[in-house]
C-alpha cells in the first residue's frame, strides 16, 4: 500500500509502504539460520548435558539433540570431559523430528571424520597407528575413531605359520597392543577397510636401511641379531636392516648348515664385508670378528704334540679332524691303524672323538698332518702327562672300537705287516703323474690314483685332488724348497 505526503509547496510526494516486523527479522543477517540436510557435518556448541541426551546449538532455528545411542563411542573419560560451551563435531541424522529438533550424532561425525582422514592417508601412501581391539578367525580387528579396520593374519609379522590353535593364541595375545598400519584397501560404501602391518614395517625398514647404508662403512664391527636362517647363510639385523652372512663367513671351522652354529634371535658381532648401495645389499662376516686360527698355530702347536680331535669328513685317502675351531688336520689312511684298510670308514666315523699326534705343520698353506696310530702307541706316562689321566681310558676305548670295526670288516689285525713304502716326494709324485699322462695309452685309473696319492701326501682335501690343484701344490712346494 502506498501513502502520500503533502509538501510545503503544496505538492504531493509518494512514500514507501511501511516494512513489517517479520520482514525486518528475515532480512537481518544475524537471523540467517542454515538449512539442514542428512549427512551434513558441522560444529555444534553444547548447551545442556543429560544422561540420555546432549543438547547442542548448531545454528539452526532449533537446537540439535544427540541421543545416547549417538555418542556411545565416547569412553567414560571422554564423556566426563564434556562441558557446556564446548564445541563438538556432529553429523545430521534427521533435519527435524516431531518436536521440531534436529537429530544429530557425535559417533557418526567421528566416523565421517575418520573416513576422510583414512582416505587422505591412503592417497598419500601414509602409515597410521591403531590399537588391536579384537580378532576373528582371519585376523585382527582395530578401531580407528569409529571405523573398524581388518588386518589379515597374513599381514601381521608376529603371526607365523602353524596350526590354527597356535595362530588364534598369538592373535589373542595381541589385543591391546598398538600396530603401525598401512591402508591397502578402502571402500566407504561397503564399510570396508583392509590394513597391513607387514607393509608398514617393510616401508619403515626400507627407510632405515637406506639411512643405515649411507652411514655404514666397510671394515666396521657392529652388533646384530640373527633374524632368519637359510641353507646358504644367515641374515642378521644390524639396526633396522638385514645383512647376509654367507655360509663361508660363519666360522673358521667347516660348517655344513648355519643352524649348526646359530639360532634365530641370537645376538652376534658382525664385520661389514661390503655394501652395495644400488642393490641395497649388505655383506657381513662373523668369523672375521675373531682371530684367524692359523695365525696362532705356530705358537700353540708343534710337531710331536698330542691333541684331541673330532672327525669332520672322510675321504678315500684319509680322514679330516678338527683340533679346535678353524684348525683341521688330515689323518692319512696309513696313519689310522697298523692294519691294512682300503677306506677310513672301516675304522672311524664322522663325529668321533680321537687322540692324535701332530706329525706335520705347514701354517702358510694351512696344512696339518695327524696320526691316530702313533697316538695310540704312546706310553701311558707320556699320554697322561699330555692329556690327563682320563686319556688312558679314552685310548683303550678307541683301540677296542677299532678292533671291533676291523673284525666286522673281516680284516685280520694279526696278519703280517707289509713293508711300508716310503712317502712319495714331490719329485716322484710329478714323475708318476708325468709317466701316467705321457703313456701311449693314457691310463685313467693310474692318473686318478696318482692324483689321489699326491693330494694325500700334500695334505690336500679330496676336492683338491684335480690335476691342476695337485700340480700347483707340487710346484709351490718345489719353489719353497728352492
Amino acid at each position: 500500500m502506498e501513502v502520500s505526503k503533502i509538501t510545503e509547496q503544496g505538492g504531493v510526494q509518494a512514500t514507501a509502504a511501511p516494512v513489517s516486523l517479520m520482514e525486518k527479522y528475515l532480512n537481518d543477517p544475524s537471523n540467517d539460520y542454515r538449512t539442514l540436510k542428512f549427512g551434513d557435518v558441522m560444529d555444534g556448541t553444547i548447551m545442556r548435558l543429560d544422561r540420555d541426551e546432549i543438547l547442542v546449538d548448531i545454528g539452526s532455528k532449533s537446537e540439535g539433540i544427540v541421543p545416547a545411542k549417538e555418542f556411545s563411542s565416547l569412553t567414560s573419560n571422554e564423556k566426563q570431559a564434556l562441558s557446556i560451551g564446548e564445541t563438538v563435531l556432529i553429523f545430521v541424522v534427521q533435519p527435524e523430528n516431531q518436536e521440531g529438533h534436529a537429530v544429530v550424532s557425535i559417533d557418526r561425525a567421528r566416523q565421517e571424520k575418520s573416513w576422510r582422514r583414512l582416505q587422505e592417508i591412503y592417497e598419500e601412501n601414509g602409515v597410521i597407528d591403531a590399537e588391536v581391539v579384537n580378532y576373528n578367525k582371519g585376523g585382527l580387528l582395530v578401531n580407528l575413531d569409529g571405523v573398524r579396520g581388518f588386518v589379515p593374519a597374513s599381514q601381521v609379522t608376529e603371526i607365523r605359520g602353524g596350526d590354527e590353535a597356535g595362530k588364534q593364541a598369538e592373535m589373542a595375545r595381541m589385543i591391546g597392543t598398538h600396530l603401525p598400519l598401512k591402508v591397502i584397501e578402502i571402500n566407504r560404501h561397503r564399510n570396508r577397510l583392509i590394513l597391513s602391518e607387514r607393509q608398514a614395517m617393510q616401508e619403515k625398514r626400507d627407510e632405515m636401511k637406506e639411512k643405515l647404508i649411507e652411514e655404514l662403512r666397510e671394515g666396521e664391527v657392529r652388533q646384530g641379531r640373527v633374524s632368519s636362517i637359510c641353507d646358504f647363510g644367515a641374515f642378521v639385523d644390524i639396526g633396522g636392516a638385514d645383512g647376509l652372512v654367507h655360509l663361508s663367513e660363519l666360522s673358521w671351522s667347516r660348517v655344513r648348515h648355519p643352524s649348526e652354529v646359530l639360532k634365530i634371535g641370537q645376538d652376534v658381532d658382525v664385520y661389514v664385508l661390503g655394501i652395495n648401495a644400488q642393490e641395497k645389499k649388505i655383506a657381513l662376516s662373523i668369523k672375521r670378528t675373531q682371530a684367524e686360527p692359523w695365525s696362532q698355530v705356530a705358537s700353540d702347536y708343534e710337531v710331536g704334540q698330542l691333541v684331541r680331535g673330532t672327525v669332520t669328513q672322510l675321504a678315500n685317502f684319509g680322514a679330516f679332524a678338527r683340533i679346535v675351531d678353524g684348525i683341521e688336520g688330515l689323518i692319512h689312511v696309513s696313519e689310522l691303524t697298523d692294519a691294512r684298510i682300503t677306506h677310513p670308514k672301516q675304522v672311524v666315523h664322522e663325529g668321533e672323538e680321537l687322540l692324535l699326534r701332530i706329525i706335520r705343520i705347514d701354517p702358510e698353506r694351512r696344512r696339518m698332518g695327524l696320526s691316530l696310530r702313533r697316538a695310540l702307541d704312546t706310553p701311558d706316562e707320556e699320554l697322561a702327562a699330555a692329556l690327563g689321566e682320563e686319556a688312558l681310558a679314552e685310548r683303550d676305548q678307541i683301540v677296542a672300537n677299532i678292533a671291533a670295526a676291523l673284525e666286522a670288516e673281516g680284516i685280520d689285525v694279526n696278519a703280517p705287516e707289509e713293508v711300508e713304502e716310503e712317502e712319495e716326494t714331490p719329485e716322484t709324485l710329478v714323475s708318476a703323474i708325468t709317466d701316467a699322462s705321457n703313456s701311449n695309452q693314457r691310463d685313467e685309473p693310474a692318473m686318478a690314483a696318482a692324483f689321489a696319492s699326491a693330494a694325500a701326501s700334500l695334505g690336500l682335501s679330496e676336492d683338491d685332488s684335480t690335476e691342476d690343484a695337485v700340480v700347483a701344490a707340487v710346484e709351490a712346494s718345489e719353489e719353497s724348497e728352492a
